[in-house]
């Protein structure tokens, strides 16, 4: 769940609502927006972007260092999952060059997610009535959430984040990924219970539905900006959602494929896929029917009057609250999801250190690693505060995008050299060869 469930937190509310309000189809004039009729197409757009291709973007690069790593007893770092193709170069700077890229796209988009995450938990933290410091107002009377708090939140979770992940993983880590599990349970099950459940389990099976028969048009149509209001309109509107989930996706791929190769050790490959894949799309689309499901119903009933619709996205789920819950409930329950927010800002911000400290060290997880484990809080600290000072979640957005384009190549070198591996180990085990060498010798294909 971690970084995953910071997006949930924020999306589930927000990108069902944003989607229902304008998407493709409104934007052509084929449903309106805000209606029943919109719907639907609010969650083909939802589950596409937090569905199975995103996780088997995540997953392949698991699949490919987990393979060559317990296989054939390669270091558990990006450089291993490309030895295939380049065999011993992969040992010295060429190497280096593609641990390097993969940490600089794991920095950025871990960035992104810790952006959004301290964003939403600035905006709780006011919602329970912290202090009025954390929102400025600006010119034009809207009200969002200070740099100041913003860096003063962040420093705090990086501070907490690195001394979970000097504390090791069978320590903090652990300790709070228990507590985060059971308060994710805890919020889904809330909703479940008081939220619009029948509303929400029809928009989970019949998106579901939806969603895979219209993979072909929301994954492969690309619509170019041709001058006109509705073609441009198109564009911009593709360039902020899928585009930049593509981005997203290949940035948070290192973080998260590695994190999957460390915890699949002894796993075959159909499980893998189940566990890496199928499971988390299942549980995403889970969240965003229930949750995103009750904010549009409270919209469509009039219940939430745009109280939700109306908020940032950062702000929205507590939005919901308040609509559904009398104030003091509200209350209560907005503190639930303020917690549990922190416990997935401080755990994603402490895997993210130890799954850099991991590539940086060729998967040297050692005694030694501590003072580099230190050293990388650090900078993760720094990097997302400066480009928080600097232009906001935007300038984060534009930095990911860019540290993901590198990585893209990359991803695609790693998929060619598992199925090289693969076919090979085929063809060894057909003539009876050992499939457990050391591919460092890089064998003829």
């Amino acid at each position: 769940g971690a970084g995953i469930g910071i997006g949930m937190l924020t999306f589930a509310t927000a990108e069902p609502m944003y989607h229902f309000a304008k998407d493709p189809a409104t934007i052509q004039g084929l449903t309106q927006p805000s209606t029943l009729g919109n719907v639907r197409e609010a969650y083909i757009w939802s589950f596409t972007h937090w569905g199975f291709v995103a996780w088997a973007a995540y997953a392949i690069v698991g699949l490919s260092l987990g393979y060559f790593s317990y296989r054939r007893g390669l270091p558990l770092t990006i450089r291993s999952g490309l030895t295939p193709l380049f065999g011993r170069a992969m040992s010295g700077f060429a190497g280096h060059v593609v641990d390097v890229v993969a940490v600089v796209a794991t920095v950025l988009g871990v960035s992104q997610t810790l952006g959004f995450g301290v964003a939403q938990l600035v905006a709780g933290m006011h919602r329970i009535g912290v202090g009025a410091w954390l929102y400025d107002t600006a010119a034009d009377g809207t009200r969002a959430a200070s740099v100041a708090a913003i860096v003063v939140a962040l420093l705090i979770i990086m501070g907490a984040s690195t001394l979970s992940a000097l504390s090791g993983v069978g320590k903090g880590i652990k300790w709070l990924s228990n507590i985060n599990m059971l308060l994710s349970f805890f919020v889904l099950a809330f909703f479940l219970v008081f939220g619009s459940t029948l509303f929400g389990l029809q928009a989970l099976f019949v998106g579901l539905w939806d969603y895979v028969l219209s993979i072909p048009r929301t994954l492969l149509n690309v619509w170019p900006r041709d001058n006109t209001p509705v073609g441009d309109a198109l564009a911009a509107w593709q360039g902020s959602w899928t585009i930049f989930y593509w981005a997203w996706w290949i940035a948070f791929a290192p973080f998260v494929g590695l994190f999957l190769a460390r915890i699949s050790r002894g796993r075959t490959v159909r499980e893998y896929v189940l566990g890496a894949m199928i499971v988390p799309s299942i549980m995403c689309f889970v969240w965003f029917a229930i949750v995103g499901g009750t904010a549009i119903d409270l919209e469509l009933t009039g219940k939430a009057q745009g109280a939700i619709a109306g908020a940032g996205q950062e702000s929205q789920i507590f939005a919901m609250l308040g609509v559904m819950l009398s104030p003091g409930l509200a209350w209560a329950m907005s503190i639930v999801v303020v917690v549990l927010l922190l416990t997935y800002l401080v755990t994603t911000a402490d895997s993210a250190v130890l799954i850099i400290n991991t590539i940086n060290a060729a998967g040297d997880e050692g005694p030694k690693a501590r003072p580099h484990i230190l050293f990388w809080g650090i900078a993760l600290a720094l990097v997302v505060g400066a480009l928080i000072v600097a232009g906001g979640l935007s300038a984060i957005k534009t930095a990911m995008v860019i540290g993901a384009l590198p990585f893209s190549l990359v991803m695609v070198l790693m998929g060619i050299a598992l199925i090289k591996g693969i076919w090979l180990d085929i063809l060894r085990e057909k003539q009876g060869i050992a499939t457990t060498i050391d591919i460092t010798d890089k064998p003829a294909a």
